[in-house]
């Protein structure tokens, strides 16, 4: 229950959200058109002129989204008084069209509604309007975005293997680094920054040692913590547990420490200007670097690893390659700030990039062979890690990776350096990316298992979700490393909060988000009758077993249909105009599930009707068993050799059905016997009554009865008949009679006979001479 109780309190909080969201925009200020005609005038002319940078193209869009999302409120303001008023109108009927006068009643009121429809819908239509320019102006700087970014991205640069572009470039790099340290030095020899430092040295002192404790011991201590917990836990499972928790801090350990030491910089204030800037590009570098190590350990290290049939050799050649990558990561996240701070020509900016590229390249390449490497030593059947990829998708990537490493460096050398950038770095940082989600997903179902307290999690559904949902979160970090504007992301956020239309009806997550929520608590409260009837009230009534099950599937069948006819009436969709669609689905549907709809309408019959129940034995055709479920489709019927046969509902409804024990277990048990022709009739009758009378399931009233049924071809042949107190029990009754008949006609002499036969040969003497001369 408390498991259900944070759901719901989640699901209830994203609820208010989104609607606090909506009534913020409601409640939004009346529209500012003066500043609007001002801001729109503006971004005509920019979008015309389209010589606007980049900087300046995304700072306009963001002013034209805040007004665009201003119209689309006022658009919905007085939305439901407006509806009104036009239904009010409607019913007054239409206007008479001969030229004769309606009533003055009529025609005043239809006169003040118009009027006051008038003086609502005036603001709607004018922000309607704006909308409409907005959303156009936006979209053009989208396109004048796009265009510059392509043409950012082709353009081409000097070749960097080109000698006499090095000598332009170098000059350029020395002259970059010339001016970042003449402002160290303006910074140093300022007596006021000086004295700022002595007062602020302590605090300084103390974050920069605090920063170089996490990026060197910290990590000795966590893992000789890791050792120490390792050596009190008993399963693998719990040991993976403890180092991927420890793994983590020494993940965020050395980030930490470098942020402290950027902090510890930044209050120095002795970095100048253009070091200020250049210096928060050390945080992500340290994130690059830090995660390269992290994921090389989870992938190529000494412990349970997820390529853990590659040799020691070859796993240790293959971290350094991923370690290797990362630090060209974070060169590269320096590299391209350094690059725009300090305004580096187009030989300078090739000269910075193409080596990064080159040695990405190599460790890319690196680490495609070794991923090839793995898929054939699984497509050889060698034992895989945990968490281990098919074969093919390895191949594949190993492939991919081997392409880009080979493109990137070429397109670069032949001077389309930020297409050769694009193919190495977005590549190495996505794979880097990939690389942590797989350690993460791998954790997950162990982390569960561990929190419910089951020994495996392989059946679970909910690390299935969390890992499907951190594949997802993943994405739009994916899309941004690969070039994608914020913008763009939050256009298909906003997109997806606007829900969808079909027809004339609207869904929105919002929509969906109160289904789920007032399902989920109608779907709780009806478990939890069903629970109460089933363990608490119906045993007490004397109701048998086959009705209690019957009620408690009927209120639940009843409680789910309920929950979501309140749940899409909650959600307030309304589902009018889908009535023809409807209707076609489901005479289609129909046609299709007829045999579906026809069992379930008689398992419904079954737990109302009740001809049978659970535990009953039955005999339908040649099936005879007991009956051990009854679900709205099908019933499960256990046959007397243990195996379960599955009945549609149907069959038992429109077919004769054999129930032993429908009211009450009493059942019939004949028993024949045979006795040889000269015996005393009426004392076997007295001697089979007495057997019959003496078995103790035998009901006494009425009594059994013993029936001289005929003369057979070889006996005289009798029949027991007797009523059992349960009939289930018939084969041991019988048999027991059996013995007892066996063993009271062997005391009394009496012989059970069997068939005989006596053989004729015709021309007896004839066969008797020729078997004399063939023996002479």
């Amino acid at each position: 229950m408390s498991r259900v109780a944070n759901i719901l309190a989640a699901a209830l909080a994203a609820v208010l959200l989104l609607f606090g969201a909506a009534i913020a925009q409601q409640s939004a200020a009346p529209v500012d058109y003066e500043a609007w005609k001002s801001t729109a005038a503006r971004a005509h002319d920019v979008v015309e002129a389209g010589r606007a940078s980049v900087d300046a193209l995304e700072e306009l869009r963001t002013q034209l989204v805040a007004f665009r999302d201003t119209f689309a409120a006022a658009a919905e303001r007085n939305a439901s008084r407006i509806e009104t008023l036009r239904k009010q109108i409607e019913a007054l009927g239409p206007v008479p069209e001969d030229g004769s006068a309606e009533p003055a009643e009529i025609a005043a009121e239809r006169a003040r509604l118009t009027e006051e429809l008038q003086k609502l819908e005036a603001p709607v239509k004018a922000a309607q309007a704006a909308l409409a320019e907005a959303e156009g102006l936006i979209a053009e700087i989208d396109n004048q975005i796009r265009a510059a970014q392509a043409e950012a991205l082709l353009r081409v640069m000097p070749s960097p293997l080109n000698p006499q572009n090095w000598r332009a470039g170098l000059s350029d790099l020395a002259r970059a680094y010339s001016d970042l340290g003449r402002e160290l030095g303006d910074a140093w020899n300022s007596e006021r920054r000086r004295t700022a430092l002595r007062a602020d040295l302590p605090v300084i002192g103390f974050l920069a040692l605090l920063g170089i404790f996490l990026l060197g011991p910290a990590r000795r201590i966590a893992v000789r913590w890791r050792d120490r917990l390792e050596a009190h836990v008993a399963t693998a499972e719990e040991r993976a547990i403890i180092r991927f928790g420890v793994s983590l801090l020494t993940l965020a350990a050395p980030v930490a420490g470098v942020a402290l030491i950027i902090r510890a910089a930044v209050i120095s204030d002795m970095l100048g200007v253009r070091g200020s800037l250049l210096l928060p590009t050390l945080l992500p570098a340290s994130v690059a670097i830090a995660g390269s190590i992290w994921v090389a350990w989870g992938f190529f290290g000494r412990d349970e690893t997820i390529f853990a049939e590659l040799d020691a050799r070859t796993r240790r050649l293959a971290w350094w390659a991923v370690v290797g990558l990362g630090h060209v990561v974070a060169f590269d996240l320096m590299a391209t700030p350094f690059a725009e701070v300090m305004q580096l020509s187009d030989e300078a900016t090739a000269l910075v990039h193409f080596p990064l590229i080159v040695l990405g390249g190599l460790f890319l390449f690196q680490i495609g062979r070794y991923l090839r490497a793995a898929a054939r030593q699984r497509g050889e059947g060698a034992a895989s890690g945990v968490g281990a990829a098919p074969q093919w998708l390895l191949l594949r990537l190993g492939q991919l990776l081997a392409a880009a490493a080979v493109v990137g460096p070429v397109m670069a050398a032949v001077g389309y350096v930020p297409v050769g950038r694009l193919m190495v770095i977005p590549t190495s940082t996505t794979l880097g990316l990939l690389g942590a989600l797989v350690i993460v997903q791998r954790t997950v179902p162990l982390l569960y298992a561990r929190l419910v307290g089951r020994e495996s999690a392989a059946d679970a559904l909910v690390p299935v979700l969390v890992n499907l949902a951190l594949a997802i979160l993943l994405l739009p970090i994916i899309a941004l490393v690969w070039g994608a504007r914020v913008t763009d992301l939050t256009e298909l956020w906003s997109a997806f909060l606007a829900g969808v239309k079909v027809g004339q009806t609207h869904i929105s997550p919002s929509d969906f988000l109160v289904f789920v929520l007032v399902f989920s608590i109608g779907y709780t409260a009806t478990r939890l009758l069903q629970g109460s009837l089933r363990n608490t009230v119906l045993p007490r009534t004397r109701l048998d077993p086959g009705a209690r099950t019957a009620l408690v599937s009927g209120v639940g069948y009843v409680g789910v249909f309920v929950s979501a006819l309140v749940a899409i009436s909650a959600t307030g969709i309304d589902l009018s105009s889908l009535a023809i669609v409807a209707g076609a689905l489901s005479v289609g549907i129909g046609f299709g599930l007829q045999n579906v709809v026809q069992n379930f309408v008689a398992g419904i019959i079954l737990l109302f009707e009740r001809p049978i129940k659970e535990g009953d034995w039955i005999e339908v055709g040649s099936v005879q068993g007991y009956v051990r479920d009854i679900s709205v489709r099908s019933t499960r019927i256990e046959t007397f050799d243990r195996s379960d046969v599955i009945l549609p509902n149907a069959d038992l409804i429109s077919g004769p059905v054999t129930n032993y024990t429908l009211s009450n277990p009493l059942g019939r048990v004949k028993v024949p016997v045979g006795v040889a022709y000269g015996t005393d009739t009426r004392k076997v009758e007295e001697i089979l009554s007495e057997i019959a009378r003496s078995h103790p399931l035998v009901e006494q009233f009425p009594p059994p009865v013993v029936l001289f049924r005929g003369f057979g071809a070889s006996s005289l042949d009798f029949e027991i008949r007797a009523i059992l107190k349960d009939v289930n029990w018939i084969l041991s009754v019988t048999s027991d009679l059996n013995h007892e008949i066996a063993r009271r006609f062997a005391e009394e002499g009496i012989e059970i006979p069997f068939p005989q036969r006596d053989i004729w040969f015709r021309n007896a003497e004839a066969l008797r001479a020729s078997g004399t001369s063939e023996e002479t």
